[in-house]
């Protein structure tokens, strides 16, 4: 059941211990010893002490990282996520207890059990951005209708890959009584299948939001009889064959002296290996696999090896059909990293079948 799952949400940080504050005045050399040596901050009367202290952190890591290489910009992010991550906010009635602080409706609604207690400066930075894509919802190019995405779900900025699969889906020929879509995420994809005819699909996902999330915007519409839901690994329980199976995976290989250990970017070593021996499974004998992908990590350097050509090379079990590719619009110029690669960037739709 969708109700038994437990949401996944920032740990609450009890009040007890004693750190440091910060507030306008406060030395901000200082302030950033403190968080070199691994303790703690505590931002006090504006929120907006707290955005300049991230802002500090900032121009400290830039002087000593440099920051020109992609995998140059890995090793800056994991370092700031690690120092910013020591800087904390309170919270008092589900409120955040500094002045000229945005409302945020995700302290409420995911800790309904306790109202007091302090969580990191960009964990409330992720629930206020989060809270405002949840109230205001995001228009996709391919979707009629906003997405409302939920707290801790992925979804996409970048649109290319979902043009490509659109496209794909308006002249697929094939039956559409059932479809599964590995790592549903915000639906996007499934919601594009419905779009074109699809008359059953089902979704997976590890993280519980997503599934806690599409299953409230879904509610009792006809859409919830058309979208079956399923808290688990890759194809989780379902085990029937169907004609379609689509998967959206994390496009770079995560890396054994980083902290990559979010799933809805980089993937390790077995998650290819096991989806292609489940989807030879599932998938009927006219059936046809479908992954979108990138070149980011050949792009990048981070990798040669790309696990889709590996599978049709080694794998034995598919053939490709087409592989359709676009290239990805230039970054923006209000970016402060340099991604030059993005000139040479593509997003692939791989059609494979059964060999």
């Amino acid at each position: 059941m969708i109700t038994d799952i437990e949401v996944n949400k920032p740990e609450p940080i009890s009040s007890g211990n004693k750190t440091v504050s910060f507030k306008r005045g406060t030395d901000v050399q200082y302030a950033i010893e403190v968080l070199d040596a691994g303790n703690p901050i505590l931002i006090t009367e504006f929120y907006n002490n707290g955005l300049s202290l991230l802002h500090e952190l900032h121009a400290h890591l830039s002087r000593k990282f440099p920051n020109t290489s992609f995998q140059e910009q890995r090793v800056y992010r994991s370092e700031y996520r690690k120092l910013s991550n020591l800087i904390l906010i309170e919270i008092a009635d589900h409120k955040l207890a500094v002045k000229k602080s945005p409302s945020i409706g995700w302290l409420e609604k995911l800790y309904p059990e306790t109202s007091d207690f302090l969580l990191t400066f960009p964990q409330v930075q992720g629930l206020n951005s989060a809270w405002q894509w949840y109230i205001n919802g995001i228009s996709i190019p391919v979707l009629r209708n906003k997405l409302h995405p939920y707290y801790g779900t992925y979804f996409t900025t970048r649109f290319e890959h979902l043009v490509l699969f659109d496209n794909w889906l308006k002249r697929y020929k094939g039956p559409k009584k059932s479809a599964i879509d590995v790592g549903i995420g915000s639906g996007v994809l499934s919601l594009q299948m419905i779009k074109y005819g699809f008359q059953k699909v089902f979704g997976t996902d590890t993280n519980p939001n997503a599934i806690i999330g599409l299953a409230e915007f879904m509610g009792d519409t006809k859409l919830s009889r058309k979208i079956e839901l399923d808290f688990g690994n890759l194809f989780g329980r379902w085990n029937k064959q169907t004609e379609l199976i689509v998967f959206n995976p994390p496009w770079l290989p995560e890396l054994n002296n980083m902290d990559s250990s979010d799933e809805a970017i980089y993937y390790n070593s077995k998650l290819f290996p096991d989806f292609f021996a489940g989807a030879k499974q599932r998938l009927l004998p006219e059936g046809k696999l479908v992954l979108i992908f990138s070149n980011l990590a050949q792009i990048t350097n981070v990798t040669k090896k790309h696990p889709i050509e590996e599978e049709l090379d080694k794998g034995g079990r598919f053939q490709l059909e087409k592989c359709l590719k676009k290239s990805v619009k230039a970054a923006s110029e209000k970016t402060k990293r340099d991604q030059h690669w993005r000139s040479s960037e593509e997003v692939e739709l791989w059609i494979l079948t059964h060999k």
